[in-house]
């Protein structure tokens, strides 16, 4: 029986950590050292499918023999895309700014042995219904989610911000599209289904 390969997750969020731990695979996860800025005239799509595959080639270079999984997500409002807030006051306006309004979460992933490398962009439309300020200070109060583009949390109490989400992966809009994930890992030989050793 061959040895199968290691798998890192590219990635210091524990989102993703708490998502990748669901396929019960074991793994590892080590923040990559890969700047974020945009490029000139680069899309928000753009820019997410390249920090994926760049944060997933940037530790695959140095763990080689490993599958490494990267992933980055942008939010946008008619293509311009939205940050993470940072605190409440730019949360509050950004809140303000969503009521009513369809805003698409780009969630891009790649997963990489080092050589071959496959990626896809899952995007996520979620129609935000229309928000009192005391309704947004009242979620902002109870979640606080300042580190979260689109300031809020759709795995919880943001849920109750949304008119509808529209996705193919209900797991994208938390940061890893655990659907197209799968496909990708049994392709390079990770069946999380074939894992008698994974974790409970």
């Amino acid at each position: 029986m061959s040895l199968k390969p290691s798998l890192i997750l590219a990635s210091s969020s524990r989102y993703r950590r708490e998502l990748l731990s669901r396929l019960r695979l074991p793994f590892t996860a080590i923040s990559p050292d890969v700047d974020e800025t945009p490029q000139p005239g680069e899309t928000p799509e753009a820019l997410a499918l390249r920090l994926s595959v760049a944060k997933a080639m940037a530790v695959a270079a140095n763990r080689p023999g490993s599958i490494v999984i990267g992933s980055d997500q942008v939010a946008t409002v008619d293509g311009q895309p939205i940050g993470k807030p940072g605190d409440f006051p730019r949360a509050l306006a950004q809140l303000q700014a969503l009521s009513g309004q369809i805003v698409e979460f780009h969630s891009a992933l790649a997963v990489t042995d080092g050589q071959r490398v496959e990626k896809a962009d899952i995007i996520t439309r979620c129609r935000f219904r229309r928000l009192t300020d005391q309704e947004i200070e009242a979620y902002l109060h109870a979640e606080e989610p300042y580190d979260t583009a689109g300031s809020a949390k759709a795995e919880s109490l943001g849920i109750a911000l949304m008119e509808s989400i529209q996705s193919d992966d209900p797991t994208a809009i938390i940061g890893l599209p655990l659907i197209a994930l799968t496909g990708m890992l049994v392709r390079f030989g990770l069946d999380p289904l074939d894992a008698p050793g994974a974790p409970a």
